[in-house]
């Protein structure tokens, strides 16, 4: 799946980047905004958000499976829930297939975002974003970056180990492991993983799962 993302490129630009996508065989794109520049160059103004890509990726290439992020915990720039969810509801009817959320700890927080989604008319799949923590300060500019919860009991837990890294990541594995026990019991449709190159966290959630799940004789 290729992640294309909008901003600072013109319509011409991401023609033409989406066509070599196509073309490599890629068939599932996830259409994201991306971060404005940071470095004061201006932003190019005909795409300010995901929904003008995905209507873009439909049009130009229907074929293609176009995927978008949610929020579970809204997205930072967003001034309430109920505007986080019409962006998104833009996005699916502008003809997304699916929505992966950003990471989140605490799966009530998926669970009511999913409820909203329905209550919203969004029928499709809303595929949970698990990010396994491996590194205590990295987790920390993450999530305060992005604007997501650190469960206390989680972060205390990684404290514990704080000049121990395979402890903390023996901790996050533990916790994501968890949290997808959960959520695959409670209806999610599937489940993506923010590994951040680290896939043996990923192989390990993995095999615990094999262990809850009931093997057919």
């Amino acid at each position: 799946m290729a992640h294309c993302t909008a901003v600072n490129h013109s319509v011409r630009e991401l023609r033409h980047l989406i066509g070599r996508f196509a073309d490599a065989g890629v068939r599932n794109m996830l259409a994201l905004r991306g971060d404005p520049p940071k470095d004061g160059a201006p932003e190019t103004p005909e795409f300010r958000h995901a929904s003008d890509l995905v209507e873009l990726i439909r049009a130009e290439h229907p074929s293609l499976a176009v995927l978008v992020a949610g929020y579970p915990e809204t997205h930072p720039e967003s001034t309430s829930v109920a505007m986080d969810i019409e962006h998104l509801k833009r996005k699916v009817d502008t003809g997304a297939d699916v929505v992966v959320t950003q990471l989140f700890f605490d799966n009530q927080d998926y669970f009511r975002f999913r409820d909203r989604c329905a209550d919203a008319g969004i029928s499709v799949p809303i595929v949970p974003g698990i990010l396994p923590v491996t590194n205590l300060a990295q987790i920390r500019r993450l999530t305060a970056m992005c604007g997501t919860h650190l469960p206390g009991r989680l972060l205390r837990r990684l404290e514990v180990h704080q000049n121990d890294e395979e402890g903390q990541y023996a901790v996050g594995v533990y916790h994501a492991a968890r949290q997808a026990e959960e959520l695959i019991a409670g209806g999610a449709p599937g489940m993506h993983f923010y590994v951040l190159n680290k896939s043996r966290a990923a192989l390990l959630i993995c095999r615990a799962l094999a262990l809850f799940t009931p093997v057919e004789e």
